[in-house]
């Protein structure tokens, strides 16, 4: 291009009076240009960065893969373990209801070294008075079941006619063995073996705790039920 007075661009004169004019040549900037090499070349470094970075992401697989594949492998090896588990319970199980490998039960040695004296009485205490009750209750019973079958007018009738005379025949055995007489006597002897029942009993504790320190007392064997 040029400009009004005729002076092509790219030109440069010395004066307005001077006709003769110089061409000086412009020379191109040199910092755009390299500015602009430098730029390409950041950017083509930026952009072979860049593709490494792809490479190596897209060899990788994403995070969320990789914690499903862990949870997939610690999920298998937790199965593997629980089945190897119940494998062996029930072969276990089933050598043991076979009869096969079962072990000998336990067995345990043990010394009976002291009795306590107060719990050995209370405890017979108690048996005693049920023993009295038990007693007195079965006496009255049977005499009832006598009484109520007529087997002392029975007992009465056989004696009057088997000896006779006047002595015989105001003779009862009631008065005698009679359901009150034996009931009265039953109790009493109920109530002396309930005292006699205790004392034994409590005296016993005693001579088995001096035996038992003197020899050990009495040794025991438990084992284990095999059903």
């Amino acid at each position: 291009m040029s400009d009004g007075s005729g002076r092509s661009a790219g030109t440069r004169a010395d004066g307005p009076g001077d006709d003769a004019t110089r061409k000086v040549p412009i020379t191109p900037a040199a910092t755009p240009s390299g500015g602009a090499g430098r730029t390409k070349g950041t950017g083509s470094t930026a952009a072979e960065a860049k593709g490494g970075v792809s490479d190596d992401t897209a060899s990788r697989p994403p995070l969320i893969e990789r914690i499903q594949a862990k949870l997939a492998s610690a999920t298998e090896e937790h199965r593997a373990n629980a089945s190897a588990k119940s494998e062996h319970t029930t072969s276990t199980s089933s050598q043991v209801k076979t009869g096969g490998g079962s072990r000998t039960p336990r067995r345990a040695r043990l010394r009976l070294t002291r009795i306590d004296p107060w719990t050995v009485m209370k405890t017979s205490f108690l048996l005693a008075i049920a023993f009295g009750v038990v007693t007195v209750v079965a006496v009255a019973m049977i005499w009832s079941v006598l009484d109520a079958a007529g087997v002392w007018d029975s007992i009465n009738t056989t004696i009057q006619e088997s000896v006779g005379g006047p002595d015989t025949a105001d003779l009862d055995v009631e008065n005698y063995i009679g359901t009150s007489r034996v009931l009265g006597f039953t109790v009493v002897v109920a109530a002396i073996d309930v005292v006699l029942i205790t004392a034994i009993a409590t005296l016993t504790a005693f001579l088995y705790n001096m035996s038992a320190a003197l020899l050990g007392g009495v040794e025991v064997t438990l084992s284990e039920d095999q059903n």
